[in-house]
């Protein structure tokens, strides 16, 4: 007879003794299993024994998670807590790490936590002096030491269970001040940075103190540096403070970051560095790039003032190139008769001026013949530029007014388009079209600089544009017949059930996901998988991404498919509504998405990309019997479809496919008629 399904065997595992294969009950309390084991070891104080996962990550068991092969620990957060307060450094320095690799659970962390151990471990990072440092460095590698606190630190704190607005400026001041040094262990450096940018995300008080502490002037030599690790680390920063700086604070950083010696850095040391870009330097950069054009919407939306005079010497330049205009003296005319001049000019001047500095090209802009065009094109450009484009673009990094030149860019190429049409007044929706579309087709090749992107707008010219759309529309299913639709019709269910099929086959096979984290994405990982039955989801948390497919035996959390009562995406899901950072993030957002189960659980997924996001939506939908609405099944929908449509008609090519059936022809006047075979 089978035991129970709520009694396992598992294997339990005693430093110094052999394995006991054991029978545990899991209806038991957590507390009754390990007093039961440390019986069968007698071992006293069974309150201060604990139960870890024998994987790689050494998770401690809690009632919620299940009992798998396990070891048995002493190293609770009450003994660690006493032992990194031992006057032996090499005992610290041994307690420390276990801190470190330990503070990775929820578990231990809380349990840490509540014994004061952050406190503990702030305390440790502000009693550091200079000669303790170089003591230490003598002896050992105090690098390792203070690695080690703030590797704990850093980890505790990624649990979100203590405020970030509780630490003093001291233990500020000395993270920083491990920042500002010109030489410093780079795992130290590293932590630092990481704890400087989960300060200014979480809280706007720190970010008023850590804005005293830290320029971007003393953030710039960590640029200059090879390891793209601690140049990701502080572009973020520098994105930290830009996002959560006031308005005339913002204004000031843009100016800073528009400055040459910066961006020269970040382009020689970072973007043609020979080293390829990782997808989390890419992410910081997208960032940057976007952080620096949401500040050209805001003045974007700015009326000029008519008392910079400034502004106002441009504006009568302006006029004057564009409308070929001497400066009429000031006895010259009524002043009502001027006023009503320069109203009518400024009308068609006043816009450009807020949004262009390169004087050469003044002349070239207000001579074009349409007073709306600058006023448009600023906004399509700024949206091609920041909203519509997932990734960073070097050439944006190329130029100290690279928006500026980029306008100009596309001011030109207007007007070329402009003649190539032969467009007048009523055409103008018409030639922002073409012109949107030469400018997103010349920036999906990812033009290094602003002279090979003019390059590029200038082989697609208006003609070359149409012969790219009749080439796309000839790939494109034009059959529009009611027959033709009566067949998509029927087979729309057919491939419909094929993607269905797809997605959950690659659920069977698995993803591997990135830990959630309100700091930036760490290097933590975790699989999830579908049963080939699908009526189980397996996962289980990994110590780094797998090469291949992840057994289910490796996977030691259940899921059944039917306790699944919905599937939520983006701002919907719990863990966007909690993390703060990460809702900033708008990539991470659309990425997001959370499986809801029983009264109030959940599991929390990122995606490693669109594609993976889309196939999990996917397959969970279907798993619910719900539709599959994302983009990707539509875009595989209509390539499947186009196919099967066109295999299947491959009789009929060149047939004229009638709108309607043909007639029935009338009745014969008789039917004595016979065909005769001979």
């Amino acid at each position: 007879m089978p035991p129970p399904s709520d009694i396992v065997k598992v294997a339990i595992e005693w430093p110094g003794a052999f394995p006991k294969l054991m029978e545990i009950d899991q209806k038991k309390p957590l507390s009754a299993i390990i007093k039961e084991v440390c019986e069968g070891w007698s071992l006293g104080n069974h309150e201060n024994f604990a139960l870890q996962n024998a994987d790689s990550t050494n998770f401690y068991i809690t009632e919620k998670v299940g009992i798998y092969f396990l070891v048995i620990s002493s190293q609770t957060a009450a003994q660690l807590h006493e032992r990194i307060q031992s006057s032996s450094m090499d005992a610290k320095l041994e307690a420390l790490k276990d801190l470190a690799n330990s503070s990775r659970d929820v578990t231990f962390a809380q349990e840490f936590i509540n014994l004061d151990g952050i406190s503990l471990l702030t305390q440790m990072v502000e009693s550091g002096t200079e000669r303790f440092y170089w003591l230490l460095l003598l002896c050992f590698s105090f690098g390792d030491l203070l690695s080690f606190t703030l590797t704990a630190f850093v980890e505790l704190m990624d649990h979100g269970i203590v405020s970030w607005d509780t630490f003093s400026v001291a233990f500020i001041k000395k993270i920083a001040g491990y920042v500002n040094k010109s030489a410093m262990d780079t795992a130290v450096l590293q932590r630092s940075l990481a704890i400087l940018e989960s300060m200014v995300l979480n809280s706007q008080d720190l970010y008023q103190k850590v804005a005293q502490e830290i320029t971007i002037g003393q953030l710039i030599p960590h640029l200059q540096g090879t390891d793209q690790d601690i140049q990701t680390y502080t572009i973020a920063v520098i994105n930290a403070l830009f996002l959560k700086a006031p308005e005339d604070k913002r204004q000031e950083m843009a100016h800073i970051l528009a400055q040459k010696q910066l961006r020269s850095i970040i382009l020689s040391n970072v973007i043609r560095s020979p080293k390829p870009i990782n997808d989390e330097m890419a992410h910081q950069l997208y960032v940057l790039q976007v952080l620096t054009f949401n500040l050209l919407e805001d003045r974007m939306m700015t009326k000029m003032d008519p008392q910079d005079q400034a502004q106002r010497d441009i504006i009568f330049e302006l006029r004057r190139i564009a409308f070929d205009v001497e400066c009429e003296p000031n006895n010259s005319g009524s002043i009502e008769k001027r006023k009503s001049m320069y109203t009518r000019d400024y009308k068609k001047l006043g816009f450009i001026v807020s949004h262009t500095h390169t004087h050469k090209h003044l002349g070239f802009i207000v001579r074009c013949d349409l007073g709306r065009s600058p006023r448009v094109l600023t906004c399509m450009a700024l949206q091609l530029a920041s909203e519509n484009c997932h990734d960073f673009h070097p050439m944006f990094f190329t130029h100290d007014r690279s928006f500026e030149e980029f306008f100009c860019i596309c001011i030109q190429l207007l007007n070329k388009t402009w003649k190539e049409m032969r467009a007048t007044s009523e055409d103008f929706n018409k030639v922002m079209q073409v012109v949107r579309d030469q400018i997103m087709r010349a920036l999906t090749q990812k033009p290094n600089s602003l002279d090979q992107l003019k390059s590029r707008l200038q082989n697609l010219s208006y003609t070359e544009i149409l012969k790219i759309r009749q080439s796309e529309r000839m790939n494109q299913e034009d059959f529009q017949s009611r027959p033709i639709l009566e067949l998509r019709e029927k087979i729309q269910p057919e491939i419909m059930e094929l993607i269905k099929q797809q997605r959950l086959n690659r659920l069977c096979d698995g993803t591997c996901f990135r830990k959630i984290s309100s700091r930036r994405r760490q290097d933590k990982f975790w699989y999830c998988r579908l049963s080939p039955n699908h009526k189980v989801l397996h996962y289980g948390d990994l110590e780094e991404s797998p090469q291949g497919e992840v057994s289910h035996d490796l996977l030691q959390e259940k899921l059944p498919v039917a306790d699944i009562k919905a599937v939520v995406t983006g701002k919907d899901c719990p863990h966007m509504k909690e993390k703060g950072a990460l809702k900033q993030n708008k990539e991470v957002l659309e990425l997001a998405f959370s499986v809801l189960y029983e009264s109030d659980e959940y599991l929390n997924f990122i995606a490693p990309d669109k594609h993976e996001y889309c196939v999990w939506t996917d397959g969970l939908n279907a798993l619910l019997g719900k539709e599959m609405t994302s983009d990707f099944t539509k875009s595989d929908m209509d390539t499947l479809l186009s196919m099967e449509m066109k295999l299947r008609l491959l009789d009929l090519e060149n047939i004229q496919i009638p709108e309607a059936p043909p007639p029935i022809p009338k009745e014969p006047s008789n039917y004595d008629f016979v065909y005769d075979c001979n």
